[in-house]
């Protein structure tokens, strides 16, 4: 398997006997300063990667919790060129991979190849266009390819194993595994079918394979944790943002419940 930033980061704490954590953060939300801040921060305690959402209007796989956060970045003017700014200036002080999660609505209007070269120039390590399905990824992984940056797919639960091999193939960096039918959101419980989930995508491939979509707690992290290379968690961090940005808190008082959080988080990736 040929290692990138991404899979690098997960192989190196398998090979360490931990999880991986891949926390996930609306650009701009609820301002740019806030989100490099978050990745400074996530990337201090040792996080493998963070995905940067890129706020968009009309998302079909988000929940409440996310659109809400969309919305408000928004609302105060974030573009997708500031999200391209603000990764250039944490890029050379993280270590962590970054992968940017961005609708192909949003990618299509920029020019397929014009965002490729301009998400690798910034610092991103890879790229998921949720609502692209496998049948028609072949342009996009092609030209994320031609510039060095991963092309991540999204198996769901209800995938076919003809669509899941396909996608497993041409995704590179890591797979990423959705544990629950549905849009992004909280859960009190994951699904008991995680495992056989995980195990078939590894059928077909030898890159990590991560767990997102209503990984919420320290223990989902702990038990994805046991059957998979990574967990994924974002709407649990965006609705805490989101409480406190409604009780009145400052920016700071943000980053520092976003931090404690993750650091919770984490513990559920050791041992």
């Amino acid at each position: 398997m040929q290692l990138n930033r991404i899979s690098e980061r997960i192989e190196k704490n398998k090979a360490a006997g931990a999880g991986s954590l891949l926390p996930y953060l609306t650009s701009g939300f609820p301002s740019a300063r806030v989100t490099a801040e978050l990745i400074r921060r996530a990337n201090a305690l040792g996080v493998a990667a963070v995905e940067i959402g890129e706020p968009y209007s009309d998302s079909i796989a988000d929940g409440p919790v996310i659109q809400q956060s969309f919305h408000a970045a928004l609302e105060a003017g974030h573009t997708l060129d500031r999200t391209f700014e603000l990764v250039s200036q944490v890029r050379p002080a993280v270590e962590c991979a970054l992968i940017s999660m961005t609708s192909f609505s949003i990618v299509h209007r920029y020019g397929l190849d014009a965002f490729m070269e301009r998400a690798c120039e910034a610092g991103f390590d890879g790229v998921i266009l949720p609502d692209v399905p496998v049948e028609e990824a072949a342009p996009s992984c092609e030209a994320a390819e031609r510039v060095g940056l991963c092309h991540i797919g999204l198996v769901a639960p209800t995938t076919s194993t003809q669509r899941r091999e396909a996608i497993a193939k041409n995704s590179t960096g890591f797979v990423y595994q959705i544990a629950t039918a549905g849009t992004t959101g909280e859960r009190n419980d994951l699904s008991e079918t995680i495992a056989q989930q995980v195990h078939a995508v590894r059928q077909f491939t030898s890159i990590p394979v991560c767990v997102g979509f209503g990984v919420s707690t320290a223990e989902h992290v702990r038990a994805v944790s046991r059957v998979a290379d990574g967990a994924i968690v974002g709407s649990a961090i965006v609705r805490r943002m989101n409480d406190e940005l409604q009780n009145g808190a400052s920016e700071d008082s943000i980053v520092e419940t976003v931090v404690r959080f993750l650091s919770e988080l984490m513990s559920g990736t050791r041992p």
